[in-house]
C-alpha cells in the first residue's frame, strides 16, 4: 500500500528529516497537545518513533504537508487492525480552525475506502469537543468507552 495521500491543499507521506523541527514545535506545546499521547519528546525520540517500524500493522505516523510551501502542518496517524484502521490526527496550532483536519480526515477516509476496508475507528478523550466533533462531521458514531476514551467508529 501506498503511503502518500494527496488533498487540495496538503500531502499526506512519511515523515523526512527536515520535518522534525516543525514537529517538536507543536507536539511539545503541552497546552496544545494536553489530550494527545505522543508528546514532549526529544529529537532522537521523535526520529526513532517516526523512522522505526513503518508499518500500518504496526501503526504508522505521517506528516501531513502543505502543498503551496512544502511546510509542515500536523501529522496523522494510521493502524490497521483486521478489517479497520484505527486513526488520530493533530494540526499545529498555527493552523487550526481553518479546515485542514476535516479536509485531511475526507482524504484518508478516502484512501481506507479505496483500500478495501470497511470501518475506520477512532479514540478520543470526552473533554477533547474540538475532536469529537470533528469525527461526528466526518460520519463517526460514538460506539463505546475503552478505558477513559470515547471510541468512534465509521462504517464505509
Amino acid at each position: 500500500m501506498s503511503m502518500y495521500i494527496e488533498t487540495k491543499r496538503c500531502l499526506i507521506r512519511l515523515f523526512e528529516e527536515n520535518d522534525i523541527d516543525a514537529l517538536m514545535v507543536y507536539r511539545n506545546n503541552e497546552k496544545w497537545m494536553k489530550y494527545q499521547g505522543f508528546k514532549g519528546l526529544s529529537r532522537d525520540e521523535y526520529k526513532e518513533k517516526l523512522f522505526g517500524n513503518n508499518t500500518f500493522v504496526a501503526g504508522v505516523q505521517l506528516a501531513v504537508i502543505q502543498k503551496n510551501d512544502n511546510c509542515l502542518i500536523g501529522d496523522f496517524y494510521l493502524k490497521q487492525s483486521e478489517n479497520s484502521f484505527w486513526i488520530g490526527y493533530t494540526i499545529d496550532p498555527l493552523f487550526a480552525r481553518q479546515g485542514y483536519a476535516f479536509e485531511v480526515a475526507n482524504g484518508v477516509i478516502d484512501w481506507i475506502k479505496e483500500q478495501g476496508f470497511s470501518q475506520i475507528m477512532a479514540g478520543v478523550l470526552p473533554e477533547n469537543t474540538p475532536s469529537i466533533r470533528l469525527l461526528e462531521k466526518l460520519g463517526f458514531h460514538k460506539i463505546g468507552i475503552d478505558e477513559g476514551e470515547h471510541i468512534y467508529l465509521l462504517k464505509l
